[in-house]
């Protein structure tokens, strides 16, 4: 009987622990953010997207320019595939392909822009924002402050989301660094 006791109050004390530290975890203070949406949302990200929206279509044009030429060339090889000589349908041939391989360049070249001036664009704006995030969660004593975004982070209480006041304090930054 008294080794079930001593277990009893063992159990007792150890849930007493669990309990007690699960009050203090829920006593801290914890916040969402979606740095995705405030590199969207912020006066910052506008102009950058603005900026990235102007360079696509230059590449669109470009691109655009290119399928005309190729849909020209393979329109008059079909044409006169039966009227040709078998070595000029070659060489219209081997020409396609050469023109075609370039335009696949370009595409590849054009989205690999794209795609950099994307990173850059996160690399600056990235920890500008967290620099904010950070001042937020030591001047609202926050405990943690989870990005939306992560995994992980599969269920967020929308009061406890910052990331308009992020954008708010983020856009207040960039005014400053003008």
């Amino acid at each position: 009987m008294k080794k079930y006791g001593l277990l009893g109050f063992t159990f007792f004390i150890v849930l007493s622990l669990v309990m007690s530290g699960s009050y203090a975890i829920a006593a801290d203070k914890i916040g969402f953010v979606d740095v995705r949406g405030v590199m969207i949302r912020s006066e910052a990200g506008k102009k950058a997207a603005e900026e990235f929206k102007k360079a696509f279509e230059k590449d669109k044009a470009k691109i655009q320019k290119e399928e005309a030429k190729l849909k020209k060339l393979k329109e008059e090889l079909d044409k006169q595939r039966l009227i040709l000589k078998p070595e000029a349908v070659k060489e219209k041939e081997i020409s396609y392909q050469t023109e075609f391989r370039d335009y696949q360049r370009l595409v590849k070249d054009s989205n690999e822009g794209l795609r950099l001036r994307d990173q850059a664009l996160s690399r600056e704006l990235i920890p500008e924002i967290l620099k904010v995030v950070d001042t937020i969660g030591e001047k609202g004593k926050y405990s943690i402050i989870l990005d939306v975004n992560t995994q992980g982070v599969a269920y967020f209480s929308k009061k406890n989301d910052i990331t308009d006041k992020v954008i708010e304090e983020f856009n207040k930054a960039y005014k400053d660094k003008k």
